[in-house]
């Protein structure tokens, strides 16, 4: 495997490309800036010189290149793998509702003998990611690792941008299959949010909207966690994430809000609340969530890494940059610390994270730092 990473700031790249990386079992990874005017041409300047690569990628709510963060930027990772073949499968998207069908679809697409692993990109706000990843998951064997992110826009919640074979969309999802005996794959995630307040339980929910919790209007009872912060929703909403813990799970899982309903009084969440489900209000102080970001690191530790040329995808939630504020960097730093020198790091910040539970299974997670791995080793010798 052979990689170089690339960004676009300013309007110029800060060094030019290696032609000799494109090829048909090339993939280059892009996360930029939401406003395309900021990168378009470095865009058009990409997707024109790597005519035979496969280019996926979406907008951000900042991008990252190793331990730094960048905003109004384009980062990039051209990955050429020696002998791991790929696919690529995307499907457009209009409302939250289709999420289990588009993941069965590219799940099914994708789905091959050979078949090692699946990165995948989508939509940050008509997406509902746990029924995405449910959808993705109802053909695929818990051995083929799937991980990915949400789309982001700032703080915004306005709009978002997936890129398939080199053409920004919105309402669009991507998503790259990875074959062969070569292909390795390593992943971590963890959040570090603490708790405050009483659980309480959902008594009224539909899909990825929450209605009621304990009887009680679901954004009244959010506003008095809020306070003055109520009026900022649903940008505020980012610092004070959901974790809910649904009957016979062994692990609980952070929701995050993506739009609030005043008439309705409801909350849209980006994966489902469960009725029935245990929920509790979190919140987190620097510290805890710096040292989440260097847990997630030290989980890559557990798979079979042998300092090969390996590239890291650090996805990170914007909630998390927005507690972080100016040390925000603080937690790249820590993962990309545990790098070996044969490793670079790219990413951004989203609107969620995708990444294995315990059970081998896909899920979405939300307000995390979100680490996949990718790296080749060596062919056999038959002889």
């Amino acid at each position: 495997m052979i990689k170089e990473s690339y960004i676009y700031e300013e309007k110029n790249w800060d060094k030019p490309f290696d032609l000799t990386l494109d090829s048909q079992n090339t993939l280059i990874i892009c996360f930029g800036s939401t406003e395309l005017s900021d990168i378009q041409d470095g865009l058009d300047l990409l997707t024109n010189s790597f005519s035979n690569s496969n280019i996926i990628g979406c907008s951000t709510s900042g991008e990252i290149k190793d331990e730094m963060l960048y905003e109004k930027s384009l980062v990039v990772m051209v990955i050429k793998f020696q002998s791991t073949t790929l696919k690529l499968s995307s499907q457009t998207i209009t409302n939250s509702d289709q999420s289990f069908q588009i993941g069965e679809n590219i799940s099914k697409n994708l789905l091959d003998e050979n078949l090692k692993a699946i990165f995948i990109l989508a939509d940050g706000l008509n997406t509902n990611g746990s029924t995405l990843t449910k959808g993705l998951n109802k053909n695929i064997a818990n051995n083929i690792v799937i991980t990915g992110g949400l789309a982001g826009d700032d703080a915004n919640f306005a709009k978002t941008w997936v890129l398939a074979n080199g053409k920004p969309l919105p309402n669009h999802i991507v998503a790259v299959g990875f074959y062969g005996d070569n292909f390795r794959i390593a992943y971590g995630s963890q959040g570090g949010w603490k708790k405050f307040g009483i659980d309480r339980v959902v008594t009224k929910s539909q899909g990825n909207v929450l209605y009621e919790l304990d009887n009680k209007p679901a954004l009244e009872i959010y506003k008095t966690y809020l306070g003055e912060s109520s009026n900022e929703l649903p940008f505020s909403g980012l610092l004070y994430p959901l974790m809910i813990k649904e009957t016979g799970d062994l692990e609980s899982k952070v929701r995050t809000i993506l739009a609030v309903n005043e008439d309705e009084q409801s909350i849209t969440f980006a994966g489902d609340i469960p009725n029935n489900s245990e929920v509790m209000f979190m919140r987190a102080s620097f510290a805890e969530l710096i040292a989440g970001a260097l847990e997630a690191g030290e989980k890559l530790k557990s798979f079979n890494y042998q300092g090969e040329v390996a590239v890291n995808i650090a996805i990170s939630c914007v909630g998390r940059k927005l507690v972080l504020a100016h040390k925000t960097e603080d937690e790249l730093e820590v993962v990309h610390e545990l790098n070996g020198e044969n490793i670079e790091q790219i990413g951004y910040y989203s609107y969620g994270e995708l990444s294995p539970l315990a059970n081998g299974f896909c899920d979405l997670h939300n307000q995390t730092m979100t680490i996949t791995r990718f790296w080749e080793i060596e062919p056999k010798n038959e002889n």
